[in-house]
């Protein structure tokens, strides 16, 4: 098994210190629920403004996190997330988008890339998976979210596809981690979303199981990864996360195990450069 890319060291935010070794500038992670100012259900750092949290409180834990961070929080991006498949490609005149407003977010999106420095992408998660996306070469990155949704429209394999067609860049470049969600061990879904998984995977490792009549256990990493591949990516290229948000009840937020009443954790990668650097 490779080793795990998320490493939690008690503090509010697991970091990807393994891309470092790609490129020296890239500060990339995925927050925990644990160091901000959200009470009740959202205890403590929630950081999305969309879940009837107080938007005082979302902002300052998202200003506790750009702190640790050193990366302003006037220079991140967020998508609205409407579970498609939908990628927006942003830069520096987009940054603070989200940001202080759920209403200012990049519209009709679940997934932001940039070749810009000095902005940080960010996208909000209680259970669906973390897409990261990076060429280290073209100093490009990506996030995607992938919800059962998003996964069955191969949000993963459009942003491949995106990047091939639209920056020119060759599937060999691109390396991907996916983060921490809801395992199989948690995950649990009905024959309406198992119809939209079998077409994706007829002649491969099923990345589901049956446990009684009309309910699968669906390892949602897994067929994101197998998309990944299908796109092109080389498989040793891929690192797949172990964490599970819902069975770490003391780490992360789960929309399923906590019955929709939590807050949210937050994808990001940005790419650091002198403060006048495009």
């Amino acid at each position: 098994m490779l080793k795990e890319p998320f490493q939690d060291r008690g503090n509010s935010s697991l970091k990807i210190d393994t891309w470092n070794e790609l490129n020296k500038n890239i500060v990339a992670g995925f927050t925990s629920k644990h160091g901000g100012k959200s009470k009740g259900h959202f205890e403590s750092l929630n950081l999305g403004l969309h879940v009837h949290d107080s938007p005082i409180d979302v902002i300052k834990n998202r200003e506790i996190l750009a702190n640790s961070l050193s990366f302003p929080l006037s220079s991140w991006v967020f998508a609205d997330q409407i579970h498609s498949n939908r990628i927006e490609k942003v830069s520096k005149n987009d940054r603070g988008q989200g940001a202080f407003s759920y209403q200012d977010s990049i519209l009709k999106s679940d997934g932001l890339y940039t070749d810009s420095r000095n902005v940080m992408l960010a996208l909000c998660y209680a259970d669906c998976v973390p897409l990261y996306f990076v060429a280290p070469e073209r100093s490009l990155i990506g996030l995607a979210h992938a919800g059962w949704k998003g996964t069955v429209q191969d949000i993963a394999g459009e942003m491949v596809r995106k990047w091939q067609t639209d920056e020119g860049v060759l599937t060999e470049e691109i390396s991907v981690v996916i983060g921490p969600a809801i395992g199989e061990c948690c995950y649990i879904v009905d024959d309406h979303v198992i119809s939209h998984v079998k077409p994706l995977v007829q002649n491969e490792l099923l990345p589901y199981n049956l446990v009684s009549e009309g309910q699968y256990q669906l390892n949602l990493k897994l067929l994101n990864k197998q998309l990944l591949i299908k796109a092109g990516i080389k498989e040793k290229n891929i690192v797949v996360s172990n964490w599970c948000t819902s069975c770490e009840d003391k780490l992360f937020f789960s929309h399923r195990r906590d019955q929709g009443k939590t807050g949210r954790m937050l994808s990001y990668v940005g790419l650091k450069g002198r403060l006048n650097e495009v």
